[in-house]
């Protein structure tokens, strides 16, 4: 499968955590084959995965993230609590008081 380049930055990013993934993984002692097996996952896929290819899902990222026991560190990415810039974009969105402020009204007007 061909895939348009990536920017530089997301390819970094991609690579980083490619080499995350490997160094916790041997860190296990856990071969390649061990680590696909319990991930559920070809082993071919993970290599592709630890040589940072683009084309490896998500759902492969994820398994061997659950398989190493850091699965937990993914709370923190996308989460639309810290998203500051989209807070921000999203309440200058909100419409405008659409009723207009009423005159106090005298209470001994007959």
């Amino acid at each position: 499968m061909k895939f348009a380049a990536l920017p530089a930055q997301v390819m970094d990013s991609i690579r980083q955590l490619a080499e995350r993934i490997r160094i916790a993984r041997k860190r296990r002692g856990w071969t390649v084959a061990e680590t696909a097996l319990k991930a559920g996952i070809n082993r071919n896929t993970l290599t592709a995965l630890e040589l940072a290819k683009p084309g490896v899902s998500i759902s492969a990222y994820l398994a061997v993230l659950w398989v190493l026991g850091l699965d937990r560190t993914l709370e923190a990415v996308a989460n639309p609590d810290q998203d500051t810039h989209g807070k921000t974009l999203e309440a200058a969105r909100r419409p405008q008081r659409a009723r207009k402020k009423q005159a106090a009204k005298n209470e001994y007007d007959f």
